[in-house]
C-alpha cells in the first residue's frame, strides 16, 4: 500500500485549486490495483486571502459543495483521500476547519475539526494571525480504521501540542496525518523537529502534507517541506520546496517491532491527557 502527499501552492480560487489537485491525481505514479492513500495540505482548496473568505464557502452541513467535490475526486481516482481542510459552518458565525477522510468510493470514513487555533504573532508580512476570529475549535479527537492502519487526524498548529498526539496513540493510532500551512518563519525554526518528535513519542508514522511558497501576491508565505517520518523518527521522504508528490510504502511490521522493543506507552507514568473546554476561544 502506497501513501502519497501532495505539496500545494494553493490560491484564493477553489476552482483553480481543484483543477491542480485533479491534474496531479491523474498523473499519480502508482502500481495497478495497489491501494493508495492521498494526503492534501491544510486549506488545499482555499488559501492566501483574508480568513473571512472561508465563511463564503462554508455550508451548514457535511454536504457542502467543496466536500462533494472532494468526495467525487476520491471516487473518480479510486484513492483514499485525506482532504486537507475545508470550512464548515459552526453555528456561531464562524467555521470549523474540518478535515475529511474518504475511502476510494468517495464515502466519508471520518472527520476532524482542528482543535488548536493559530492566534500568534509572527515576524512576517502577515504579522498577526488570529484564526479564532474566523474559526471555531473542535471538541474531539478522531482515529479512523482503514486498510492502511488506524489513522489519527490532526491539523497544522496542533503539531505543537504533544498531548493530542499521545491521546491519538492511546486511541489506537498507527499513522498520524498533519495537513499544514506552516508559515515560512515558524517552519524554518520548528517544522522538522516537531514532526520527528511527534513520530518518536507516539511511535507512529507521521504524514505531513504542506503548503509551500508565496500566496496571494506575497501576502502569505508558507514553508513547505512535506515529510513522511517513520516511528523511529527517520525521515523516509521529504519535498523541501516546489509542488508535487511525495511517496512511500509503510512497513507496519517495523512499527510493531519498534513498539515491542521500546514499550514507552506502557512505561509512561503520567495520566492520559484529557481534552479541556474550548471556552477560551
Amino acid at each position: 500500500m502506497q501513501v502519497n502527499l501532495l505539496q500545494c501552492q494553493s490560491s484564493r480560487k477553489p476552482v483553480e485549486n481543484l483543477a491542480f489537485i485533479n491534474a496531479q491525481l491523474e498523473q499519480l505514479p502508482r502500481q495497478p490495483d495497489e491501494p493508495q492513500l492521498v494526503v492534501l495540505p491544510e486549506c488545499a482548496l482555499l488559501f492566501g486571502g483574508h480568513e473571512g473568505e472561508q465563511l463564503a464557502y462554508a455550508g451548514h452541513s457535511d454536504e457542502t459543495p467543496l466536500q462533494q467535490q472532494l468526495s467525487m475526486m476520491a471516487a473518480q481516482h479510486q484513492v483514499y483521500l485525506a482532504a486537507g481542510t475545508i470550512p464548515v459552518a459552526s453555528g456561531d458565525g464562524r467555521v470549523y476547519s474540518r478535515t475529511y477522510l474518504f475511502n476510494d468510493q468517495g464515502q466519508v470514513l471520518g472527520d476532524y475539526d482542528k482543535l488548536h487555533l493559530f492566534d500568534v504573532d509572527v515576524s512576517d508580512n502577515t504579522a498577526n494571525y488570529r484564526e479564532s476570529d474566523t474559526f471555531c475549535p473542535g471538541n474531539r479527537i478522531s482515529v479512523v480504521d482503514t486498510p492502511f492502519g488506524c489513522i489519527g487526524l490532526s491539523v497544522c498548529y496542533d503539531l505543537r501540542f504533544a498531548d493530542l498526539y499521545r491521546a491519538l496513540r492511546l486511541a489506537g493510532a498507527q499513522i498520524i496525518l498533519v495537513p499544514a500551512a506552516f508559515t515560512r518563519v515558524t517552519g524554518a525554526a520548528h517544522w522538522e523537529v516537531l514532526l520527528r518528535a511527534r513520530a518518536i513519542e507516539t511511535q507512529c508514522y507521521v504524514l505531513a502534507a504542506a503548503q509551500w511558497g508565496s500566496h496571494n501576491q506575497g501576502g502569505r508565505e508558507t514553508w513547505g517541506q512535506s515529510m513522511i517520518v517513520d516511528p523511529w523518527g527517520r525521515i523516509m521522504a521529504q519535498l523541501p520546496a516546489g509542488t508535487g508528490w511525495l511517496q512511500a510504502r509503510l512497513d507496519m511490521d517495523e512499527l510493531q517491532k519498534i513498539r515491542q522493543q521500546m514499550p514507552v506507552s506502557q512505561h509512561n507514568r503520567f495520566s492520559p491527557p484529557t481534552l479541556l473546554s474550548s471556552a477560551k476561544y
